[in-house]
């Protein structure tokens, strides 16, 4: 196992759509493990391979609570269960120290397969269904920044380039 390295927003690699999975063999066992140790590292609870550069469809959550195992969702799609939205606040580890409020649906179907192919189904709601989504999102390209006014997604962009921009010279 090994901790990856975590892109950041405004790296242009965060925008790309990731693809299927065709198998899951040894290799793709390897990413998952890979992104648990890093999601852990960082203190994250969610990471989608995106965010360390790999571009297939493989997240891994765990909200490190009583209630949920860490899950294994790869080649991930859901369906809205529902009207009703739900607003909760949000950060990414690719967005660090940001966090806002954003709207989703408060209900959801999950379907995945797991670490060994097997596939599976689940309904979510609260901070599950956010975070499948919020994850699921970073496969199509899309961060939690693309839900916020421009002028906010602005000053978080140049907040997080100065800040790089500082460690780059310390």
């Amino acid at each position: 196992m090994a901790i990856r390295p975590i892109l950041e927003f405004p790296d242009t690699r965060l925008r790309t759509i990731a693809k299927p999975v065709p198998v899951v063999d040894a290799a793709i066992q390897a990413l998952v493990d890979d992104m648990f140790e890093t999601m852990y590292d960082a203190g994250g609870i969610g990471l989608a391979a995106t965010q360390i550069d790999v571009h297939l469809r493989v997240i891994v959550i765990d909200l490190q609570d009583e209630e949920h195992a860490p899950l294994v969702l790869i080649n991930p799609t859901f369906e809205t269960l529902t009207d009703t939205l739900d607003e909760m606040q949000e950060g990414c580890l690719s967005v660090p120290g940001f966090y806002e409020p954003v709207t989703r649906p408060e209900r959801i179907r999950l379907r995945a397969q797991d670490r060994d192919g097997s596939p599976y189904e689940l309904e979510a709601t609260g901070l599950l269904a956010v975070c499948i989504q919020h994850e699921c999102d970073h496969l199509n390209g899309k961060l939690f920044v693309d839900y916020l006014s421009n002028l906010k997604r602005a000053r978080i962009r140049t907040k997080l380039v100065k800040a790089k921009k500082v460690e780059a010279t310390s």
